[in-house]
């Protein structure tokens, strides 16, 4: 299975609701941000992909649970994983966690799910193949 990209993640006031807990839809920007930097670290950033390759990633379903809640000002810690592959569309696995305290105490698994996003031309939004380029920089070698 392949390591998890992580990335953090402050919980502003904005991100809340009248409870003071994350507004649930919250998660699907921490989500978003998690697998565009993810990207941008594998150098497949967004723009860069829409002007060299012709193509751009659209989410296409959404899975997400939610286990727990996070508050003002918890970090988070946001993670993204190929799941699985197919010729035009990808399935990633993410997690929003909180850090156990200091002292060895366990991650608190707060919301997961999985991001299939699917490969379309820029120029007509139709469904296309992954490039064999890029798709070599989103999976681990075996």
């Amino acid at each position: 299975m392949a390591m998890a990209f992580t990335w953090p993640v402050r919980i502003y006031w904005e991100d809340t609701d009248a409870g003071g807990i994350v507004f649930y839809a919250n998660y699907l920007k921490f989500f978003e941000r998690a697998r565009t930097e993810w990207l941008r670290s594998l150098g497949l950033g967004q723009q860069a992909l829409r002007e060299s390759a012709g193509g751009m990633f659209v989410v296409t379903d959404v899975q997400l649970r939610y286990l727990a809640p996070a508050r003002l000002d918890d970090e988070l810690i946001v993670t993204a994983r190929a799941l699985e592959s197919g010729r035009a569309s990808l399935t990633i696995a993410q997690q929003a966690l909180r850090p156990g305290a200091a002292g060895g105490a366990p991650d608190t698994l707060l919301c997961e799910g999985t991001i299939r996003i699917g490969w379309v031309d820029a120029a007509t939004l139709r469904p296309a193949r992954i490039p064999p380029a890029v798709l070599q920089r989103l999976l681990p070698s075996p």
